[in-house]
C-alpha cells in the first residue's frame, strides 16, 4: 500500500535506512568501545562497567569458548540468565566468534527447556545456579549439550557486593535449590581466567549470519526459533535511531532502566542493542517485580528512558513511593509487549509528565514493526494516550489484507502484514511453519489492524487464539495439552479473558469425570509442567464443551460468551 504514514513523520525523519552501514552487532559493539571506552556501559548493583571494561571481558570469554570449548561459527549457546552483568558479556563474547545465541526463559520448567534445547541443538549452554535443577532434570533428554557455564547472581559484581547478594540468594532466600550436574561443569569466572591463556582468534561475521534463535509460538502453538541475522537486529538499530534524530538523545550520555528480561526480544534489541549503539548505559534490573528496590534505583540515577510493559507501569503507579522519583531527566517511557491500557496512560501522564509512547512489533520482526513519535509532530509537545502502536518504522512497509489477500480499503481491518530489514529469515528447521507467514518477504502477523489517514495503525483484533499476560505469549494449545494430562480431566478449552492488571488472563473450561476435582487442584498439578503466567487460575466447569461438526472444539463461542458476561 502507499506509504501514507510518511507524512506524518517527525521532521527529519527519514523514510529509509543504510542499514548495512552499522554492519553486524559486533561491528556496533566495537565501534561504541572505541568511542566511549571509559563510559559506563552496564550497571548492576552498584557495580559499574565501563565500555572497555565489557570488551575485555567479552574477548575473554570469546577465548575461552574458542580455544577451550572449540566453538565454532554456527554453533548454537543457549543463555538462561536474568538480567546481570554476565548477560552482555556472554552474548556479545559468543557472537564476537560467529556462535547463534538460543535465548532462555529462567523460570522455563524441565519439559518446557527440553523443547527448546532438542529443537535449537546447542552445545553449550550458560546458566544461573538458581535454576540448575531444572537443567539437572531435563539434562538427560537434550543428546547436543556438552558444556555447562554456571554462574551465580553476584559473580560480577565487586567483591563485597557480589558476596553478600549470593550469601543472601542462597541461605536467606533460599534460592538456590541443591543439584548435581556433571563434573566437566565449570564456574562462569573460572572461564574467564581461562580465556586470558590465549587471545582469540577473529572470525568473519557477515551481516546475513545468524545471531539468534529466539524462540516464539508466533500466533501458531508450540515456541518456535525465529531464525534473526546480525542485518535483521541492526535493522531496528538504525530505524531507531534514525526515528530518535529530532529529539534531544546525546551520543554516550543516555541512561536506560532496563527491568525487563534481556531474553525477551523487546528489551534485548530496545535497551541493549540500541543503547549499545547509542552508547548509552543499561541499569540491569534483575528483579523489577521487588517494586521497593526498582524505586530506588530510580531515585538513584537521572535515566533518560524506560521501557516496560503495561503490567509493570500499573505495579509502579500504585507504589507511593514512585510518586519521589525525580523525572526531570526522562525522554521516553517506552510502552509495548501487550496494550497499554487507557487509565494506566493516564495516571502516568499525571504523575510523570511524560507520555507512555506505545509500539508495536513481534519477535518475527526483531521485534519493532511502528512507533508512535515522541512529540507531537506539530508543536514539538508530547501527546497522552491515542490507542494506536503508531506508524510504520522507517524501510517498512505495511499491508493490511482480507482472508483472500486482498488489500483492504483504507480504514477497514485487515490481517497487518510486514516487509522490512528487520524481518527473520524464517523459522529453525521447519520450512512449512515459515511458509504459513513468509510469502516474498512479506510477514503475515496474524494480528488485525487499522490504519487511519495519517498512516497511524491500531491493533483491534488477533487472528489466532494467542493470549497476552503482561506481554508474555501463551499458546492455549500448550496450557490445554498439560491440563488434559490430569488423570480426572476428559477435556478442556483455553481462552484469554480481560484481566485488570496483566491485560489478560487464562480461563479454562474443564469437562471432567471427578466431580469433586477443583481448580485449585488442576492448577497445583500444571505449576509442575508451565512458567508461572502460564499456569491458569481461573476454571468453569461444564458437562460439555462448543463443537463444530468435525469434533474440534469452538473456542470463539467460549470468546463470545465471556465477552456477552463481561459486558452485562
Amino acid at each position: 500500500m502507499e506509504r501514507i504514514w510518511l507524512k506524518s513523520y517527525p521532521k527529519g525523519v527519514d523514510s529509509e535506512v543504510d542499514v548495512d552501514s552499522l554492519g553486524t552487532i559486533i561491528d556496533v559493539f566495537d565501534r561504541s568501545v572505541e568511542r566511549f571506552r571509559h563510559h559506563k556501559g552496564f550497571t548492576s548493583v552498584n557495580t559499574v562497567q565501563t565500555y572497555g571494561q565489557t570488551k575485555e571481558k567479552v574477548d575473554l570469554f570469546s577465548s575461552f569458548l574458542q580455544n577451550e570449548l572449540k566453538i565454532k561459527k554456527g554453533d548454537r549457546i543457549a543463555v538462561m540468565l536474568p538480567n546481570c552483568l554476565q548477560y552482555p558479556i556472554v552474548v556479545l563474547g559468543a557472537l564476537q566468534i560467529g556462535a547463534v545465541i538460543v535465548n532462555v526463559n529462567p523460570l522455563y520448567t524441565a519439559p518446557e527447556l527440553v523443547h527448546q534445547l532438542v529443537d535449537a541443538e546447542p552445545t553449550t549452554i550458560v546458566i544461573i545456579e538458581n535454576f540448575a535443577k531444572t537443567l539437572e532434570k531435563a539434562l538427560p533428554e537434550i543428546p547436543t549439550l556438552k558444556n555447562i557455564i554456571l554462574t551465580s547472581i553476584g559473580d560480577q559484581l565487586h567483591s563485597f557486593w557480589g558476596y553478600l547478594l549470593n550469601f543472601v540468594v542462597r541461605y536467606i532466600q533460599k534460592g538456590v535449590p541443591s543439584y548435581k550436574l556433571p563434573s566437566n561443569t565449570i564456574k562462569f569466572n573460572d572461564a574467564l581466567k581461562l580465556g586470558k591463556k590465549k587471545s582469540y582468534i577473529k572470525v568473519d561475521i557477515k551481516n546475513t549470519d545468524l545471531a539468534f534463535l529466539q524462540y516464539t509460538g508466533g500466533t501458531t502453538g508450540v515456541a518456535k526459533g525465529a531464525m534473526l541475522t546480525h542485518r535483521n537486529i541492526c535493522a531496528n538499530m538504525a530505524q531507531a535511531q534514525e526515528w530518535l534524530k529530532p529529539y534531544n538523545f546525546k551520543l554516550g550520555g543516555e541512561i536506560a532502566m532496563s527491568p525487563l528480561p534481556l531474553y525477551h526480544i523487546f528489551s534485548l534489541t530496545c535497551n541493549m542493542m540500541i543503547f549499545l549503539n547509542l552508547g548509552g548505559q543499561n541499569i540491569l534490573i534483575a528483579n523489577p517485580m521487588d517494586t521497593k528496590m526498582f524505586i530506588r534505583q530510580m531515585r538513584k540515577y537521572r535515566i533518560s528512558g524506560l521501557t516496560a510493559v503495561n503490567t509493570l507501569f500499573n505495579s509502579l503507579l500504585s507504589n507511593p513511593e514512585f510518586q519521589k522519583v525525580d523525572f526531570s531527566s526522562w525522554i521516553l517511557c517506552l510502552g509495548g509487549g501487550a496494550a497499554i491500557q487507557k487509565d494506566v496512560a493516564d495516571k502516568w501522564l499525571k504523575v510523570t509528565g511524560l507520555p507512555i509512547i506505545e509500539a508495536y512489533g513481534l519477535t518475527e520482526a526483531s521485534p519493532g514493526v511502528a512507533v508512535n513519535p515522541l512529540m507531537d509532530t506539530d508543536d514539538m509537545k508530547q501527546k497522552g494516550w491515542t490507542g494506536s502502536v503508531g506508524l510504520p518504522l522507517p524501510g517498512t512497509d505495511i499491508s493490511l489484507r482480507d482472508d483472500n489477500n486482498n488489500e483492504v480499503v483504507l480504514g477497514e481491518s485487515g490481517e497487518l502484514w510486514i516487509k522490512g530489514p528487520q524481518v527473520m529469515q524464517g523459522y529453525w528447521k521447519q520450512p512449512e511453519e515459515t511458509a504459513k507467514v513468509l510469502k516474498d518477504g512479506w510477514l503475515r502477523t496474524g494480528d488485525i489492524a487499522t490504519m487511519d489517514e495519517d498512516g497511524y495503525l491500531r491493533i483491534v483484533d488477533r487472528k489466532k487464539d494467542l493470549v497476552v499476560i503482561s506481554g508474555f505469549n501463551v499458546y492455549p494449545n500448550e496450557v490445554e495439552d498439560v491440563v488434559t494430562l490430569h488423570p480426572d480431566i476428559v477435556e478442556c478449552a483455553v481462552i484469554g479473558v480481560p484481566h485488570p492488571k496483566t491485560g489478560e488472563a487464562l480461563k479454562v473450561f474443564v469437562v471432567t469425570s471427578n466431580p469433586k476435582l477443583t481448580g485449585e487442584e488442576i492448577t497445583k498439578f500444571c505449576r509442575q509442567y508451565l512458567t508461572g503466567y502460564k499456569v491458569p487460575k481461573i476454571f468453569e466447569f461444564r458437562d460439555q464443551l462448543p463443537k463444530s461438526l468435525v469434533g474440534k472444539i469452538l473456542r470463539k463461542e467460549l470468546r463470545d460468551e465471556e465477552l456477552k458476561r463481561c459486558n452485562s
